[in-house]
């Protein structure tokens, strides 16, 4: 019986101690300005998609820039039926 005491009153307290420990070292420090890039990133110029094909004839827009149908979709109404 004695030894289940010291356990749960020792034992079991060492990660609430640790947790406490944590949480006072995260109060305690500073926040750090985050560091600048040394070599900036640079873009590659946009081109062609390599998996759009090339047609003949009239061009169409690219769709790697979002391009698409010029016209709007069609309006579909509900039919409601009466008594």
């Amino acid at each position: 019986m004695l030894v289940e005491v010291i356990f749960m009153l020792v034992i079991l307290k060492i990660p609430v101690v640790y947790l406490c420990a944590v949480v006072w070292w995260a109060v305690r420090a500073e926040p750090r300005p985050p560091e600048p890039a040394l070599n900036p990133a640079r873009l590659p110029e946009q081109g062609p998609c390599p998996w759009a094909r090339r047609t003949r004839g009239r061009p169409r827009p690219s769709p790697c820039r979002g391009g698409g149908s010029r016209r709007p979709a069609p309006v579909l109404r509900a039919r409601v039926a009466r008594r």
